[in-house]
């Protein structure tokens, strides 16, 4: 009987460490992903009047190559969960980007809406590359641009975003 035991034992330990079952799941509950779906009340924060600004420069040189955004428009658009999926899959990141404004425009992502563009905010680059916005509420914000060669022919245009926070209402500074 003691051997039977033994036996049983070793096979059980034996079992419980095999490599070819690997862990057992963890026990942890999943927490529910946030919704991609359009919402105009997710776009409510953005529309408050606030104290920040963001002060921007076109600063992008790959290799050394000038790109300028000169008289071109520059977006602003509030984080919410769906614009955020958007990011993700125009630029494959919602943090920053720098792809060719074509591989972007190439994606389409899901569920367009008309009424997003009533929460973007536009301005412009002047011909040093510089661009603000005032008056914005606190929270996150993607800026993006389309940044051209200073020298035609040079390299592809190019699309650039990047997730920018405004806290406190103070002034961001933002270098694209």
């Amino acid at each position: 009987m003691i051997k039977r035991l033994a036996v049983l034992g070793v096979l059980l330990l034996s079992s419980a460490c095999a490599t070819t079952q690997g862990p057992p799941p963890p026990a942890v509950a999943r927490a529910t992903p946030p919704t991609a779906e359009f919402r105009p009340s997710d776009f409510a924060w953005s529309t408050v009047a606030g104290g920040g600004r963001i002060q921007g420069q076109l600063s992008y040189r790959p290799g050394g190559k000038r790109y300028s955004c000169a008289d071109s428009g520059v977006l602003l658009t509030p984080e919410t969960p769906w614009t955020r999926r958007r990011m993700e899959i125009l630029y494959t990141s919602a943090e920053h980007a720098a792809l060719p404004a074509g591989e972007v425009r190439g994606r389409t992502p899901p569920g367009r809406s008309g009424d997003y563009s009533a929460f973007v905010k536009r301005a412009t680059c002047d011909s040093t590359g510089r661009f603000s916005f005032e008056g914005l509420a606190d929270g996150a914000w993607f800026v993006i641009t389309v940044a051209k060669p200073a020298t035609s022919g040079a390299g592809p245009d190019m699309a650039i975003m990047r997730r920018v926070v405004v806290r406190g209402g103070r002034a961001v500074a933002v270098s694209l």
